[in-house]
């Protein structure tokens, strides 16, 4: 069996939290969405997208309520971001039409939570042959949009506001 080692992400694992990192609830103090991000806002959660994505479109669903427990929604706040999480999917496949999504939470930092106080449920579009060598070899993600780009295509369809 062969191993490739990654050494750049001991020190996301074992480092110090970085001091700048802030919850996810300050991206909605932020006047002006395009640079917070912020796609959308519900009754009791929010979407953004990742400025960082693991590929175009990545998205992140997340209660207004800062908790690391999935257990500590309500069932109302649940089923608030879970039907957001369906227009966000509904919004992406209309403008990107991926091949599929991965979709998921996850819950502690030991789970790859990077904000673990926080919880977020990741939507993450994907394509036939869209990751490559590039990632794990060339610490590297290519990806053929700039996310302000992503942003300016789906805030408009998920806020029913004119695009810019």
């Amino acid at each position: 069996m062969d191993f490739l080692t990654a050494p750049w992400r001991s020190s996301y694992i074992h480092g110090e939290p970085e001091k700048k990192r802030l919850c996810f609830s300050d991206l909605l103090d932020e006047p002006d969405e395009s640079q917070s991000l912020v796609l959308c806002r519900g009754r009791s959660s929010f979407a953004v997208l990742n400025r960082f994505p693991y590929s175009t479109a990545h998205t992140m669903v997340l209660p207004y309520k800062v908790t690391g427990d999935l257990c500590e929604l309500s069932q109302q706040e649940l089923g608030d971001l879970m039907a957001m999480s369906q227009d966000v999917v509904r919004a992406i496949r209309e403008v990107f039409q991926p091949d599929a999504f991965n979709v998921g939470f996850n819950l502690g930092a030991a789970a790859g939570a990077g904000i673990p106080g926080h919880l977020h449920l990741h939507i993450v579009p994907r394509w036939q042959g869209d990751h490559n060598f590039m990632t794990v070899l060339g610490q590297t993600r290519v990806s053929p949009h700039e996310v302000a780009t992503v942003w300016g295509k789906l805030h408009p369809l998920l806020t029913g506001t004119p695009p810019a």
